[in-house]
């Protein structure tokens, strides 16, 4: 079992820094420029696969609400597997989440991202 390390948000890898930089920017096409083409976003137990799948998700994830986001914890479970933590805010049902992004990168891109409470 791997036990994970807190660590400081700057200390990620650099394509999961420009992959969160995209997203908060909304410029989904700079956020697909982290993933592979072949990589699986799963949110809500609904996979996306392949850059279409996951085009279409990033399009329409969150639209309909007005929300904030802060970064609040990032992890390192091994040299592949990394953890951000992050807080929202917002006109969504509940008001307050965090959610846990938990991804997996290989040869500098990101091949899995498991978003979940």
């Amino acid at each position: 079992m791997t036990t994970a390390t807190r660590i400081p948000p700057t200390e990620l890898p650099a394509t999961i820094r420009a992959y969160l930089a995209a997203r908060e920017a909304h410029d989904t096409e700079g956020a697909l420029r982290a993933l592979a083409p072949t990589a699986v976003v799963v949110d809500a137990g609904t996979a996306y696969r392949g850059t279409d799948e996951v085009r279409r998700f990033l399009t329409h994830a969150g639209s309909g609400f007005r929300w904030t986001s802060e970064l609040v914890g990032a992890q390192r479970e091994d040299d592949a597997r990394w953890v951000v933590t992050h807080r929202l805010e917002g006109d969504f049902p509940g008001g307050v989440v965090e959610l846990r992004s938990r991804f997996a990168l290989d040869g500098g891109l990101v091949t899995e991202l498991v978003i979940a409470p």
